[in-house]
């Protein structure tokens, strides 16, 4: 009989007790532990199984779970009694940084340190014992969420040295969604406090602490070394692209059709592979995100159960504010293509605002895209003339649900104007100049700001706003229109073309965008005029001539843009 499926449960040893579904990891523990690195972490997406992991990993060594053996019997690390004697003998320190999310450093500093409070509170007893000389004692009183710097950079170390003592063995410590102070500090301009803070903390725990067994920090990036390991050379780093721990997080596809078998559920299995395959970790492909999996187990039915599971306010302000080139990356990733670019897995947000590659990289450890090819083969002779070689990878957007998502942002990016939106396509497709300058009027007024947040916004350029728009249009009208943008055709590249999947219903459209050029226009008249003639022109219509579409099925629009004026012109 199957097992029910308990949504939301972090706890190892709740899932157990109360015999609810679960995926055996238990051999992460053996992986971990044979490897002997002092200091580990493993960055993986959200929602795949790191806090189970973690919870898992420490009612596994924690003397505090010295007498419930119990809890692994049956499961693959309980198989070799060399591991069985090691469950339950170790103090451990685990921490979780997830729940910080303040919006400035000092509320955020608070949290880290009441959590570091809390754990002195558990251990309060060691005041009563003759461990501790006064200093010590008094210290320990110390340790309060307005601590000072320098006694919340050495609690940890101390703590370790007193459990040591208490104990007579190294700690543990299990450090859970490390990076997500740094994330919201980045998000709400707190960045270098932040950073030299969580640095200095890490520092004592993890470099400085001769108290310390091992430690293991799990999060959704890998932040930079420079950033807050600069002084952890004892860090072994897991990255997306790391053979190590490949099936520990998240589910292999045996696993998931297995689930779906027990549960008389065999003939979803093709399209729960559409829409939740994807993920690769190293060389171990078809692995599924576990949020999705287990809520599908739960109800029947498919939806983007683990792409809305929280904020994606970052991406989304991310992508809304990149250049054009990137958001016609993005529109071929949309419609199922990929893209080939270098990837450096050590994010510096900071480089977030300027490169491409960082945010790339971002998508990749959150999960979003996925590796199809990876050329890591050095060139041969290799030489100065090659310095700046590095490897490429091919991405691809992850699955259907990421798909979903993302069709589903650029969708609200137009919420504020959605009526409008709506009646503009309607306009569109109907030939009504018009109708599109009404709503699309509107449309720029009511959204206009949304797109131009950036820092490096501005109403005199609404690039970011059109090429926002021309995604809008490719969620819109996919199911109608092949949509591209800035390709040659002709004698140039055009802006967008909409190209019809059934050329017997609906007519091909060009679109060119122009800005008022103050010094040879005089008005908005003038750019329409002068973008329809670079239409003309450039002959931007080959490619659809090419394809057999008669020009007389082809409608040419100029737009032109001054500050949040629009004004659209059809060739006649």
């Amino acid at each position: 009989m199957a097992k029910n499926v308990a949504i939301g449960i972090q706890s190892f040893s709740k899932l157990i007790e109360n015999d609810c579904f679960y995926v055996d990891k238990t051999d992460f523990i053996r992986e971990w532990w044979d490897s002997k690195d002092e200091v580990t972490l493993i960055a993986r997406p959200r929602r795949f199984g790191k806090t189970l992991n973690m919870s898992m990993t420490e009612q596994f060594f924690s003397l505090e779970y010295a007498q419930k053996g119990g809890l692994f019997e049956g499961l693959s690390i309980w198989e070799a009694e060399a591991y069985r004697n090691l469950q339950g003998t170790y103090p451990v320190i685990s921490l979780s940084f997830a729940a910080v999310k303040e919006t400035c450093f000092s509320e955020a500093r608070k949290s880290l340190c009441r959590m570091i409070e809390e754990q002195y509170n558990k251990y309060e007893f060691l005041l009563e014992k003759n461990l501790l000389n006064d200093k010590e004692r008094a210290f320990y009183q110390e340790v309060t969420a307005g601590m000072s710097d320098s006694a919340a950079s050495a609690a940890l170390r101390m703590l370790s040295d007193f459990l040591y003592r208490l104990y007579g063995k190294k700690v543990i410590i299990l450090l859970d969604e490390y990076d997500t102070p740094m994330q919201e500090a980045y998000i709400n301009g707190y960045w270098n406090e932040m950073v030299s803070f969580i640095r200095t903390l890490f520092n004592s725990a993890f470099k400085t602490n001769p108290w310390l067994e091992r430690a293991l920090l799990t999060g959704i990036t890998r932040v930079s070394k420079e950033s807050v390991f600069s002084d952890l050379n004892n860090l072994k780093v897991v990255t997306a692209t790391s053979e190590e721990y490949a099936s520990c997080f998240g589910f292999t596809e045996k696993e998931v059709f297995l689930a779906l078998d027990q549960r008389n559920m065999g003939d979803k299995k093709e399209q729960i592979k559409l829409w939740y395959d994807g993920f690769i970790f190293g060389s171990q492909r078809d692995i599924y995100n576990p949020w999705s999996i287990l809520n599908f187990l739960d109800t029947g039915k498919f939806s983007a159960y683990w792409a809305n599971t929280s904020s994606n306010s970052l991406v989304s302000r991310l992508l809304r504010e990149s250049s054009p080139r990137m958001k016609e990356t993005f529109e071929e990733l949309i419609r199922g293509g990929t893209l080939r670019t270098s990837i450096d897995e050590q994010m510096v947000f900071s480089q977030l605002d300027s490169s491409e590659e960082a945010i790339w990289s971002l998508l990749l450890a959150s999960g979003y895209l996925k590796v199809l090819h990876f050329e890591d083969e050095i060139p041969d002779g290799l030489g100065e003339e090659n310095a700046d070689w590095e490897p490429v990878y091919e991405l691809a957007l992850t699955n259907l649900e990421v798909r979903r998502m993302f069709r589903s942002m650029i969708r609200g990016w137009f919420a504020r104007a959605e009526h409008d939106y709506n009646d503009f396509i309607k306009g569109l497709l109907q030939g009504n100049v018009r109708a599109m300058n009404t709503y699309m009027n509107r449309v720029a007024l009511q959204t206009f700001s949304y797109f131009d947040t950036g820092r490096n916004g501005s109403f005199s350029q609404p690039e970011r706003f059109y090429h926002g728009f021309v995604l809008g249009l490719a969620v819109e009208l996919s199911g109608r229109y092949f949509i591209t943008s800035n390709r040659e055709s002709g004698f140039g590249r055009y802006d967008v073309i909409l190209e019809p999947k059934k050329p017997a219903e609906d007519d091909a459209v060009i679109l060119e965008f122009k800005v008022l050029d103050e010094y040879d226009e005089k008005d908005l008249e003038d750019t329409v005029a002068s973008a329809l003639q670079q239409i003309k022109e450039k002959n931007y219509s080959a490619v659809l001539v090419q394809k057999g579409t008669p020009e007389s099925r082809i409608r040419r629009y100029g737009f032109a843009f001054q500050g949040k004026r629009v004004l659209i012109g059809q060739e006649l």
